[in-house]
């Protein structure tokens, strides 16, 4: 992972600058945090959501590849430090407040799920069972098998 981190983000100013300004003063939230979309540069398919702070987003742009906060760790991640399924940074795109992210990547091994398929976003709303909602599996096949990968976490 990228070691130094140079970059500076711009200091948050008035509605038209964040709106419409040319500086990048991205809004973390109580937490830290600023919520980061990853979709695939050539189909459009949204990959993943995660997080970052303000240490991950800035070695993601100096590296040009994503790296996140992990919640759950309460630590740096690397996308693809264990699994070898890196994204590479195409593009970054703030929204008009400045406090979400849409990236554009290259997602190498072609798995961002964590278990094992292509996008996290593998099941979708599909009616109900016994009154309650139920998902279908979109997805048919697992990229990787994620106990090899990961072990027995």
């Amino acid at each position: 992972m990228c070691e130094s981190c140079d970059i500076k983000f711009g200091t948050r100013g008035d509605k038209a600058q964040l709106e419409e300004g040319n500086l990048f003063a991205p809004k973390f939230d109580d937490n830290g945090l600023i919520t980061a979309i990853a979709q695939d540069h050539q189909t459009g398919k949204i990959l993943m959501v995660a997080f970052m702070n303000e240490v991950a987003l800035k070695k993601t742009i100096e590296c040009g590849e994503a790296v996140y906060f992990s919640r759950s760790r309460q630590k740096l991640w690397h996308k693809g430090e264990e699994s070898g399924n890196v994204q590479k940074i195409k593009a970054i795109y703030t929204d008009c407040d400045q406090d979400a992210l849409v990236m554009e990547v290259e997602q190498i091994g072609n798995a961002a799920c964590h278990v094992g398929y292509n996008s996290c976003f593998y099941r979708k709303i599909d009616g109900a069972v016994d009154g309650t909602v139920a998902l279908t599996t979109t997805e048919t096949e697992k990229v990787f098998d994620p106990k090899e990968v990961y072990g027995k976490k």
